[in-house]
């Protein structure tokens, strides 16, 4: 098992100062996620070869790997022209990954859940497209529900992952979103059944805590105004939050998880080092025994 940081906290430092802070703080793995200077949300990447070089030096003089990359792109717009520049977008993440040497990119649906049939249309357009690339360069992928995305929920996202029909295309559980992932109809979250679904597919986890934005009958958040669609979750150190985290990594336990274990905490900016350390010593008294 790859217990591994997601570095954005420390986005702003530069790449050579970003994977020196990883190997203090005791990580082996990096889980690259978006950054300004070499892959920006939504846009095309900004890594060049120059740059390319500078991240893999950065990584070898440090001591550090990279688990997964993780980029973020339109791909399941139903905006044809908006769908085709993430494509393009995806084609050049995927050159540099395999440049980098790793193996693994996940990501998430994206799409629009108001237009869920044509978002899971344009996806699958985008799949068409992309699946070969990935097979002929040797990268596996990963995906995740995310809130606000054309697939929101755990069960549905699983069955999705399981249609691609693919062996190396499989499941990400992100535990921030579990109170999303169980449905607007279930107040609770089961934690152990979501994974337990997932079975043989999950092979990926973003481990942070979030609180139950549907509990107190809906009113722990207060939205205004009424009926707003919005979105809401955190990602805080474990404990800060209510997610089941002695059902959370029984379950991983159980099921002998031999994935990655990705620490993705991003509400603590101010004090990162502390909480990336915390989180790797719980991850790794829980998992890596």
């Amino acid at each position: 098992m790859k217990i591994a940081l997601d570095p954005y906290m420390f986005r702003a430092l530069p790449l050579d100062d970003m994977v020196r802070t990883v190997a203090e703080l005791g990580y082996e793995y990096i889980e690259l996620s978006p950054r300004e200077d070499f892959m920006p949300f939504f846009l095309h990447p900004r890594a060049d070869d120059e740059r390319i070089a500078t991240l893999k030096k950065s990584l070898r003089a440090h001591g550090v790997q990279l688990s997964s990359v993780l980029p973020l792109y339109k791909w399941s717009s139903p905006d044809e022209t908006e769908r085709q520049a993430a494509v393009r977008y995806w084609k050049r993440m995927i050159e540099i990954t395999a440049d980098l040497g790793c193996t693994l990119m996940n990501s998430e649906f994206n799409g629009r859940p108001e237009h869920a049939a044509e978002s899971e249309a344009a996806f699958w357009r985008s799949l068409e497209e992309l699946l070969p690339l990935l097979e002929r360069e040797g990268i596996a992928l990963n995906l995740e529900a995310h809130p606000d995305d054309f697939c929101e929920e755990n069960t549905p996202a699983v069955d999705l992952v399981r249609a691609i029909n693919k062996p190396w295309v499989n499941y990400l559980y992100c535990a921030p979103h579990t109170f999303h992932l169980s449905g607007p109809a279930q107040a609770g979250a089961d934690i152990a059944s979501m994974m337990r679904y997932a079975g043989d597919k999950l092979r990926h986890v973003h481990i942070a805590d979030s609180f139950n934005h549907k509990g107190s009958s809906g009113l722990r958040y207060i939205l205004n105004p009424p009926g707003t669609p919005a979105r809401i979750h955190q990602h805080l150190d474990v404990g800060q939050g209510e997610v089941d985290w002695d059902v959370f990594f029984t379950t991983l336990r159980e099921m002998d998880f031999d994935g990655v274990a990705t620490a993705c905490v991003f509400a603590w900016e101010e004090r990162a080092r502390e909480s990336s350390a915390f989180m790797l010593d719980r991850i790794t008294r829980e998992l890596a025994a």
